[in-house]
């Protein structure tokens, strides 16, 4: 933590003898409550009162007295009076505006997910002696932005470095691995992808473990994720709303490296508003736009996102809502097996026949994205296409075709893309279907 303490403390000395908000924003199990009790430990001795409130959004939401419990934790912290008692949440922001000014506080506010948390704890500056400073946690950068908090810092994942300086720490109680395990640990590290809580995770589980556990615990991670991680990041998901839901879940198994403003034409021809929508993913640390302007997001993150979809019926890939997986594409494309349930399907480079593909979307009759890339110099029967009449969205790179089926109807068909293909009308004959 000690670098990322270093980035932070900076704006908690300022010359000036304000209140300030200070913001520390990342995704679940990122290593956020660890880095604010660092910096709480380290500056806590500046301070004529003190509070490190834990767990902000599941207190406040776990019980109808939540909000009024941690506004009583802080007063008793930072006054040190554990008589003190709070009737309602309008009493509580009452008593700790007017009993917190009198005193230089430090208030540590982790994991918040709501605005209504912050007007309940921390609603005005106001309420503090200057010189005061709050800390606020959360995934959720507009949170913080809502209650007009001028500081905020990302938390960076670790490097490779410090990653397996943690796993070390927890699997072996030393700094480095042990003889004979660094290319396992070195695996295990490149699975975690820089999330201290995955690493922490592992590193236990596996400490004093033999080598052949070891192997089949990595072997395990390629197709069952760690459970531990995946719950903790869902809770960003769950914080959605549905509609967002379905953004995430189309970004996470179909767009994942598309151009941003390719994916919000995409999701918009599927009848969601994308721009509001992939903005709130990123402000809750779902997905990351790269510097090339791509939608992208951690490995667990994926994970977390394929589980979601895969769980209702973990052995029936033909009754998911969305398929990418091209193992499991082409033998539901071959032998017919689709069903109602699939919304969205992105075909990779495949070696199927377009013909092969377009009759096995047959039973697909919901099917509302397509997005295939197939070579288009292989030679097609024209007669023998068909596309579902639910389509909002077809991009096929490589469409063989010379023009879309006499059969589909394209009534709500709002996105279209047939790059590199060799079609020369949109309607056999220039017949037009959509006015």
């Amino acid at each position: 933590m000690e670098t990322r303490v270093k980035r932070v403390v900076p704006s908690l000395q300022s010359v000036s003898d304000d209140v300030h908000m200070i913001g520390i924003k990342g995704m679940g199990g990122g290593g956020k409550t660890t880095l604010a009790r660092a910096i709480f430990d380290l500056i806590s001795i500046w301070f004529e009162g003190k509070s490190f409130v834990e767990n902000v959004r599941e207190v406040s939401k776990g019980s109808l007295s939540g909000l009024k419990e941690l506004q009583k934790q802080i007063l008793k912290d930072v006054l040190n009076d554990q008589s003190i008692n709070v009737t309602s949440v309008s009493g509580g922001k009452y008593m700790m505006k007017k009993m917190m000014c009198s005193r230089k506080v430090l208030v540590v506010l982790d994991d918040v997910d709501d605005i209504d948390q912050l007007e309940a704890l921390a609603s005005e500056l106001t309420w503090f002696k200057p010189g005061s400073r709050i800390i606020i946690t959360t995934r959720d950068k507009q949170v913080l932005l809502a209650h007009r908090v001028n500081f905020i810092h990302d938390v960076s994942l670790l490097s490779n470095e410090e990653a397996v300086c943690l796993f070390s720490r927890h699997a072996f109680g030393r700094e480095i691995p042990v003889h004979g395990y660094e290319e396992l640990s070195r695996k295990v590290v490149q699975y975690a992808a820089g999330l201290p809580l995955t690493i922490k995770v592992l590193g236990s589980h596996l400490c004093n473990r033999s080598e052949p556990e070891w192997v089949d615990t990595i072997e395990r991670l390629k197709s069952i994720p760690l459970e531990k991680t995946l719950k903790r990041l869902e809770l960003s998901y769950n914080g959605l709303e549905n509609d967002q839901k379905e953004i995430f879940l189309d970004v996470v198994c179909i767009l994942k490296g598309k151009e941003k403003d390719h994916a919000i034409r995409i999701l918009k021809s599927c009848g969601f508003n994308a721009q509001i929508g992939l903005s709130v993913l990123e402000q809750k640390s779902l997905i990351t736009i790269s510097f090339k302007n791509r939608l992208d997001f951690h490995d667990h993150i994926e994970e977390m996102g394929w589980n979601i979809v895969r769980r209702m019926h973990p052995n029936e890939p033909s009754r998911h809502s969305r398929l990418w997986i091209i193992e499991e594409i082409e033998d539901i494309l071959v032998n017919e097996s689709g069903t109602e349930a699939t919304r969205s399907i992105k075909v990779g480079y495949s070696s199927l026949h377009p013909e092969i593909i377009m009759k096995g979307l047959r039973k697909m009759k919901e099917l509302r994205l397509i997005d295939v890339d197939v070579d288009a110099s292989t030679k097609v029967d024209e007669g023998r296409q068909y596309l579902p009449d639910a389509l909002q969205s077809l991009c096929w790179r490589g469409y063989p075709f010379q023009s879309l089926p006499n059969t589909f109807q394209a009534n709500k068909l709002v996105n279209l893309e047939l790059r590199e293909s060799k079609i020369s009308n949109i309607w056999e004959g220039g017949e037009r279907k959509v006015v």
